[in-house]
């Protein structure tokens, strides 16, 4: 026993020894976030409205419908809102609920890029995530103020087009910007791995076309957007709000475009990433827009909706995640009418 008991501790000892030295000569790398808060949803159910949830079932990667939020139960306001302030929904709602009580606990939106919106609205207003498919009409339609003004010149929604917010591109990069990346044009390096939005799904793609011809002409464009789709480097994603910062997180990307807003908002909730800002003269400025569908349900509840996008208490928390206001030459609502589209 006494042999067994110095074999087993001189064992211990061993192993010890043998871990300090693989320590020293590799030290540890920088602690990454944990598995559980890696994947969406992030917000950790704060971002649901229902006021009822029962059974809590959210298996991060396995089991979780990240964009889709509140009850399908007899909702009073339904909202299809582009993806790239997912986050600002829940203060949002529920400040606009403290205004309206009869709404509590009786809005649902859906926040997925606002070319998926589309899709879905010409698709009979239906989903299917998983195994999962569900119908529920929108009452109200937020995304670019251009596109929100396409779809009223198309007659799927109905004037006015309602300007709000603002905001402006930046790139999202891991903790540390390990590939040291100083701007857009170091995205055209070589080797440097990028994940970016699709144009297929996404109209943020346009703008980010449009920044990376500012920093470095059609060239730089096409290598991003051409050459390294063609060769891996840079990878496509269809709810870039989602995928990339997962990417960046996970080490399968250097960078990625995306709005501020979007890095400010994984900066605020610690998770391991930055932003590298982009100078003025090739940045873009988006101007966000909303208006009511076409023949809403709940037109009351729509139009409140809309108003409340350009209160004090909505300019409030926008510029929590770095929106900024409708600038007054912009500010008037627009597109009354069908043919009034420039």
């Amino acid at each position: 026993m006494h042999t067994l008991r110095m074999r087993s501790l001189t064992g211990i000892a061993l192993t010890a020894l043998l871990a300090c030295s693989a320590h020293a000569a590799n030290p540890p790398a920088p602690a990454a976030a944990r598995p559980v808060d890696l994947y969406p949803p992030w917000s950790r159910g704060a971002n649901d409205p229902a006021l009822h949830q029962g059974l809590q079932f959210t298996v991060p990667q396995v089991d979780d419908m990240a964009d889709f939020h509140g009850s399908l139960d007899h909702p009073r306001l339904v909202i299809f809102v582009g993806g790239n302030y997912y986050f600002a929904m829940a203060p949002l709602v529920h400040a606009f609920e403290a205004g309206h009580p009869r709404l509590r606990g009786r809005i649902f939106y859906v926040t997925l890029p606002p070319g998926l919106l589309i899709r879905a609205m010409t698709l009979g207003n239906t989903f299917t995530s998983g195994n999962l498919t569900f119908t529920v009409a929108p009452d109200v339609y937020a995304a670019g103020l251009k596109k929100v003004r396409a779809q009223i010149a198309a007659g799927r929604l109905q004037g006015p087009a309602v300007p709000y917010a603002t905001n402006t591109l930046t790139i999202m990069v891991p903790a540390g910007n390990p590939a040291r990346i100083r701007g857009l044009a170091d995205l055209g390096r070589p080797g440097v791995r990028l994940v970016m939005p699709n144009p297929a799904w996404e109209g943020v793609a346009r703008q980010i076309k449009m920044a990376l011809r500012r920093a470095g002409g059609p060239a730089l464009a096409r290598t991003v957007y051409v050459d390294k789709v063609a060769n891996g480097q840079t990878l496509l994603t269809h709810i870039h709000h989602r995928q990339t910062p997962l990417a960046l997180m996970q080490g399968r990307a250097d960078a990625g475009v995306t709005w501020k807003s979007e890095a400010i908002f994984q900066e605020q909730i610690g998770h391991p990433l930055g932003h590298i800002d982009i100078p003025a003269a090739e940045n873009v400025t988006a101007i966000y827009g909303a208006a009511m569908v076409r023949g809403a349900a709940h037109p009351r509840a729509a139009r409140a909706w809309i108003k409340f996008l350009r209160s004090p208490a909505a300019q409030r928390i926008f510029a929590r995640y770095g929106f900024k206001s409708v600038p007054e030459s912009t500010a008037a609502p627009s597109g009354r009418r069908r043919g009034s589209i420039p």
